[in-house]
């Protein structure tokens, strides 16, 4: 499902009064053709937006894998009752 954009600079208004600050401009040599495949299979009108869903991809991902990682390395009680400690008094 493809949602419209607002116009750029009703985004970047409504992104300031959120983040409530300014971001620094940054000149980063980027592969062209990297970028231009990224937007095209991101379906993103901007440089800019290729490469932040690309960054918030990759933090994504790599918040899931130290979850991965994780797994095995916990104790398990399988007399555990999940149940009983969701009614349990606070």
């Amino acid at each position: 499902m493809l949602t419209e954009m607002p116009p750029p600079r009703v985004a970047v208004d409504s992104h300031i009064a959120m983040c409530n600050n300014l971001h620094m401009a940054t000149n980063l040599a980027l592969d062209d053709k990297l970028i231009a495949e990224a937007q095209k299979a991101g379906r993103h009108r901007t440089k800019k937006d290729a490469v932040t869903a690309a960054l918030a991809e990759y933090v994504k991902r790599h918040k899931q894998q130290r979850i991965l990682e994780a797994f095995g390395s916990f104790d398990f009680d399988p007399a555990y009752d999940y149940k009983a400690e969701r009614r349990r008094s606070r």
